[in-house]
């Protein structure tokens, strides 16, 4: 091409004759061009690749020249184009269909014909946010893989469980860390159905109502790994629904594990003392030499707040625009989604090293269960299977029994069968077996196995929960696995298709 006509280009549009101003580049337009190089240039060119193929269907580019587009196209990187006002009023489409143009020695009038860049920008989004979602699914398979693993190796150690903040009952680690593992598999199945939710191809939509001339639009989505086109052009180019439908999901993912950290923060503390973390997971006190903190955990809960962050964003930066595509919806709403991403993978990675590293001070946990009269409800109801205590005046007799065994200083394990008599008798019932009663209700490794219902803190019941959890995350594992390789057969067939 002529130095003059590098110097000069042709005009992109015969509406608008200036190109954009320094102030539209350097605080919006270069911006965007440099987030979209780094992030989205892959993906516009397998688009590209696949439209000139189609081209070359619909027999409006020849054989020969499809696949020197194709070739040229595989040579595309970050490097290879630059934003420029004059040049390509620094949008990567024009930039990328510059380059080529260039590249392609004698022009190839049916390229680009009947095109927009709405679709093609809707469709280059959709394609990056598939491959983050899938990346973010592989995190919490590892993250629900090690707390399940975790969880089988603590299914007999007494820990006290705690409800409204106070010592409550007598769980296991296993059982706290199954429940971690059951929150995360819930979290894969709703993503996975997330993502055959939004797996619809809006390329070749155009810029709203559709295109002129016959793509065939089920094609294109098959080529790119879609399981289908979206019907509707305009939803296809006006709706970003899909991020708002990902970023959801993982706010309510953050909401779950910011629980779990405070929990663990809990157990961590001098006071609890439940568990213990490795140097090298820890941190100081500049100024009190007996102190060992735990910030990563801090920064952990700290970070899950930016989740429900991003996706109000998106939602207020979709709320009350026209129901069309513009750069409000299709850019400036969706700043954040990356950063939802990149910040759900490292909560979950810091909380996977966590949980890989977690010591639980046995002695501690066991301590507090033999101090707490936790096997009050045992208690009661005991007293009215073996005794024939109604209910309710059961929990009355048990409540005002630990009440006046603490009044005398007695640990649970000290039991007084006098007392629970004594208090029974006063309420009108004369118990047969109080110390029987009460050496049940108080021994603290039996009060794992008087558990009997399906999903209780029973060691067998938590096995039993672990083996059905293992084959729902085989499940999980094979259905993304099988999804990746359809997207990954799917865009090296577009290469086999160009000869590359």
């Amino acid at each position: 091409m002529p130095e003059h006509d590098l110097m000069t280009p042709d005009p992109l549009s015969g509406r608008v004759t200036s190109a954009p101003s320094v102030l539209l580049h350097d605080e919006i337009l270069a911006p965007q061009f440099r987030y979209e190089a780094e992030n989205l240039l892959p993906w516009y060119v397998t688009i590209e690749k696949v439209l000139a193929l189609e081209y070359g269907r619909m027999t409006l580019v020849p054989e020969t020249q499809v696949r020197q587009i194709g070739r040229l196209l595989s040579d595309v990187t970050a490097q290879s184009i630059q934003a420029s006002p004059a040049d390509n009023m620094s949008d990567i489409a024009f930039a990328l269909e510059r380059f080529l143009e260039r590249q392609l020695g004698s022009p190839v009038p049916a390229w680009h014909v009947d095109r927009s860049r709405n679709d093609l920008q809707a469709c280059a989004q959709l394609l990056f946010a598939r491959q983050q979602l899938m990346r973010t699914a592989e995190h919490l398979l590892r993250f629900a893989e090690t707390a399940h693993r975790v969880a089988a190796d603590h299914l007999d150690i007494p820990m006290p469980g705690y409800t409204h903040q106070q010592t409550a009952q007598i769980i296991t680690p296993g059982f706290y860390l199954s429940a971690v593992a059951d929150q995360a598999i819930h979290t894969l199945s709703r993503l996975l159905n997330t993502y055959d939710g939004i797996d619809l191809c809006p390329l070749g939509a155009g810029a709203m109502a559709g295109q002129e001339l016959p793509w065939d639009r089920n094609r294109m989505a098959g080529l790119l790994g879609f399981r289908a086109a979206r019907d509707h052009a305009l939803a296809a180019v006006a709706s970003r629904d899909w991020s708002l439908e990902i970023t959801a999901e993982l706010s309510i993912l953050g909401v779950a594990l910011s629980r779990f950290a405070t929990d663990l923060m809990s157990w961590g503390s001098g006071e609890y003392g439940f568990i213990d973390l490795p140097d090298d997971l820890s941190g100081i006190s500049s100024a009190m030499p007996q102190k060992k903190n735990y910030p990563v955990l801090e920064r952990i809960r700290g970070r899950t707040a930016h989740l429900s962050a991003f996706h109000l964003d998106l939602v207020l930066g979709q709320r009350n625009t026209p129901y069309s595509n513009s750069v409000e919806v299709s850019k400036e709403a969706g700043t954040y989604l990356l950063p939802a991403f990149t910040t759900t993978r490292s909560v979950l990675l810091l909380l996977t090293t966590v949980l890989d590293n977690l010591h639980f001070n046995q002695d501690r946990m066991l301590e507090v269960c033999e101090r707490d009269y936790l096997g009050g409800f045992t208690l009661a109801n005991l007293l009215t299977l073996d005794e024939n205590v109604p209910w309710r005046k059961a929990q009355v007799i048990a409540g005002q029994y630990i009440v006046a065994a603490v009044g005398r200083g007695l640990p649970p394990r000290e039991t007084a069968p006098d007392l629970l008599h004594d208090t029974a008798l006063r309420h009108g019932f004369t118990l047969t077996q109080p110390g029987r009663a009460l050496t049940l209700a108080f021994d603290v490794r039996e009060s794992l196995r008087r558990k009997r219902s399906a999903g209780s803190t029973h060691p067998d019941a938590v096995r039993d929960l672990l083996a059905k959890h293992a084959v729902r995350l085989e499940q999980q594992h094979t259905q993304w696995e099988q999804r990746r390789e359809r997207v990954h057969n799917a865009l090296a067939d577009i290469d086999r298709q160009l000869g590359l």
